[in-house]
C-alpha cells in the first residue's frame, strides 16, 4: 500500500530545464531523439526568466511545449566558480512541484535517447500522498564518483573504490537491467534523469532544505541535496537510462557498458558534442569522444529534416 504508478492515460511528460541558448541545440536534438524512438509522451521545456526571445522562438517554431519555472538558489552561499553550471542545477528540482502531472521524468538537455524508455512513466514510486516519507520517493541512476578527469576541487572521497558502479564490474549482465542498491557507494543519484511523482509536500521539503545551511556543503547542487534528504530512499535505476559518457571510457566502467543496451546517453562534462559542430560542420575530422558521433549523427538528421520544412534558425 502507498505505492503508485500513474493511471493509464494520466498526465505524464518528459521535462528538461533551460536557462539560456548554450544548451538549445542539445535540447532540440533531445526532443528529436524522443520522437524518433516513438515515445508516447511529450517533452515540456522548463524555462527560467533568463531564457531569451530567440530561444522561445526556436521552441515555438518547432511546436515544443514549455512552462515557466522559478530559478532556485539556496539561501546559503555556495561557490561554484569551478563548475558554473551548478548554479543552474538547483532549478532541476522544480519537477517535484508540477502537481498537474501524475508523472514527470526530468532529463538533462545534454542527453540523447537511443531506445524507447517509456516504461519509466510506469515504474512504481511512492504515492504523492506519502509526502516523501517512503522508500521509493523518486527514481534515478547513480552518480559516478570516480572523478575520471581527476579534478582537484572534487571531494577526496570521489574515487573508484567508492563508486556504486564499481560494485557491478563482476556482474555486467545484471548491470544492464538493475542498478546497484540506492545505498551503494556514496549513495548519490545523478540528477540528469529523475523519475518523479510530483508532490507539493516533497517540494516543500526541498525548499526547506534550500533554506538550510547544509547546502553550503553540497558540492553537486541538486543531486547532493536529493542524496542527503532522501538518502537510501530512492529507486536506483540501471546505468542504461542515464549512461554517462565517461562510464564507457577504458578503465572507468567499460566493464559494464554495452552500446546495444544503452537507452539514453548523457554527455556530461566538456566539451559537449555541439562544441564540435559549427554551422552544420564538424570543427575537426574526429570527435574527441567516440560517443559524440551518436549525437552528431542525430543532430545532422534533425537539421536536414528541419531544412526540408524551411526551418533554419541556427539552432
Amino acid at each position: 500500500m502507498g505505492y503508485s504508478a500513474p493511471e493509464a492515460g494520466g498526465l505524464k511528460v518528459w521535462t528538461t530545464l533551460i536557462t539560456n541558448t548554450a544548451y538549445l541545440s542539445g535540447l532540440l536534438t533531445l526532443d528529436y531523439s524522443l520522437k524518433k524512438v516513438g515515445s508516447k509522451y511529450p517533452l515540456v521545456v522548463l524555462y527560467t526568466d533568463s531564457f531569451p526571445a530567440d530561444g522561445h522562438k526556436a521552441l515555438d517554431s518547432r511546436g515544443i511545449a514549455k512552462q515557466h519555472v522559478p530559478y532556485l538558489l539556496p539561501k546559503a552561499n555556495k561557490d561554484f566558480t569551478n563548475d558554473m553550471r551548478f548554479y543552474d542545477c538547483w532549478s532541476k528540482l522544480t519537477p517535484f512541484s508540477l502537481v498537474k502531472y501524475d508523472r514527470v521524468v526530468q532529463l538533462d538537455s545534454d542527453m540523447v535517447v537511443l531506445q524507447n524508455m517509456d516504461e519509466l512513466m510506469d515504474i512504481t514510486l511512492d504515492a504523492a500522498e506519502m509526502k516523501g516519507t517512503g522508500d521509493r520517493v523518486f527514481a534515478a541512476s547513480h552518480a559516478c564518483v570516480c572523478n575520471p578527469l581527476h579534478k582537484p576541487h572534487y571531494p577526496k572521497n570521489w574515487v573508484p573504490a567508492n563508486c556504486a558502479y564499481t560494485t557491478q564490474h563482476d556482474s555486467p549482465d545484471i548491470a544492464q537491467t538493475a542498478g546497484p542498491p540506492a545505498t551503494a557507494g556514496l549513495g548519490i543519484p545523478n540528477g540528469g534523469l529523475q523519475v518523479v511523482n510530483p508532490s507539493q509536500a516533497i517540494y516543500d521539503k526541498i525548499i526547506e532544505q534550500l533554506s538550510s545551511s547544509a547546502t553550503s556543503q553540497y558540492d553537486f547542487a541538486d543531486q547532493s541535496l536529493l542524496g542527503d534528504v532522501f538518502h537510501g530512499r530512492w529507486v536506483a535505476l540501471p546505468y542504461v537510462y542515464n549512461a554517462l559518457k565517461t562510464l564507457r571510457w577504458k578503465g572507468i566502467h567499460d566493464a559494464i557498458w554495452r552500446d546495444e543496451s544503452v537507452k539514453n546517453v548523457h554527455y556530461i562534462l566538456s566539451p559537449k558534442p555541439w562544441d564540435e559542430w559549427t554551422d552544420g560542420q564538424r570543427q575537426d575530422g574526429q570527435s574527441h569522444d567516440p560517443s559524440h558521433a551518436w549525437w552528431i549523427s542525430l543532430n545532422a538528421e534533425r537539421l536536414a529534416e528541419e531544412q526540408q520544412r524551411g526551418l533554419a534558425d541556427g539552432f
